[in-house]
Parts: C-alpha cells; sequence; structure tokens
C-alpha cells in the first residue's frame, strides 16, 4: 500500500487529500481538506500556517509520496506569484521530511481524470467522486482539486510501471 499526498496550493487556501493505492492499482480515500490561510494577518504568517498545517497533516497521515500542481499563469502577476510562493512553501516543507515530489500540470491533472485538459472543476470533481467512490456530498473545491492531484500522480505511477516509461518523461509528454 502506498499512500500519497496531494497538494493543491493556493495563498487563501490550500488543498491537500490523501489517497491510498494498492498493489492492485486501486485508489481509496483517506482523508482531505483545506487549510485555510486568510486568518493570518499578513502574507509571511499565511505561508507559516501552511507549512505548519502540512507537517501536522504528514505527521497524522504519514504519506509515502507527494504530488503537487504547478503554477498556471493567472490574469494577475500578483496572484501568481503569491501561488508561487505557496508552493514553494509547500514543496519546502515535504522536501524537508525527506518525502519524494512529483509536479503535475493543471491541463494534465484533467487530461489524466476527465479525458480532456479543458475540463471544468465540476468534471474533475465528478470524477474525483467517482474514482474514490465518495457519496454525493459537497467536497471542498480545493481539498478535491488536491485528491486530483493524487489520483492523477498514482495513475501516472502506474502507467510508468506498466510501460517502463520514466514517469519524469512521462509528465513531460502530458503537457
Amino acid at each position: 500500500m502506498t499512500r500519497i499526498l496531494g497538494i493543491d496550493p493556493g495563498s487563501q487556501r490550500t488543498g491537500v487529500g490523501f489517497v491510498d493505492v494498492g498493489a492492485n492499482g486501486k485508489c481509496s480515500y483517506v482523508h482531505a481538506q483545506a487549510l485555510k490561510l486568510l486568518d493570518a494577518e499578513d502574507f509571511p504568517t499565511r505561508l507559516g500556517l501552511l507549512c505548519e498545517g502540512l507537517d501536522a497533516l504528514i505527521d497524522e497521515w504519514k504519506p509515502d509520496q507527494v504530488a503537487i500542481e504547478t503554477v498556471f499563469m493567472d490574469k494577475s502577476a500578483t496572484s501568481a506569484l503569491k501561488l508561487g510562493h505557496a508552493r514553494g512553501a509547500a514543496i519546502a516543507t515535504v522536501v524537508r521530511r525527506k518525502l519524494p515530489v512529483s509536479e503535475y500540470a493543471p491541463r494534465l491533472i484533467k487530461q489524466s481524470l476527465v479525458g480532456k485538459g479543458a475540463a471544468d472543476k465540476q468534471q474533475v470533481q465528478h470524477m474525483v467522486r467517482l474514482l474514490l467512490n465518495l457519496p454525493e456530498v459537497k467536497l471542498q473545491a480545493d481539498a478535491a482539486d488536491a485528491l486530483a492531484v493524487a489520483l492523477t500522480h498514482a495513475h501516472m505511477s502506474a502507467t510508468s510501471a506498466r510501460t517502463g516509461i520514466d514517469l519524469a518523461q512521462l509528465r513531460r509528454r502530458g503537457r
């Protein structure tokens, strides 16, 4: 059994989702939530909350691998920069814990789960529910996105194992 932590980084909310992957490749839901960072008094404190929250979740759920979404270009350069800071804080936190990290572009995540890179959030959430056999309850958007990242890593890792193609090479092909 391999436990994967998926991270959907954000400067206001960071989604985290844990899935277990059995030897047969079947994925099962473990935990998902959004780390709410807006209560912090300033941006550096938000980043500190993100690191502390990830540390606590890693201690509690003990993942073996981590998958994180890459930065996408937003309308605002400031927003993209803040997202990059949040992503960097998350990566530094998990690397400091000696966990292997894989990065996935948003388009590849959508393509992996829905079959098209331009899928909308509702389609991705629907597939996350189907693949993890989750009830039709409201799944917080950032948490669902984090589960999608974890599922993508599980699928890409299985493809890599089946084909013998390096995981990094598969990610590059899917951009």
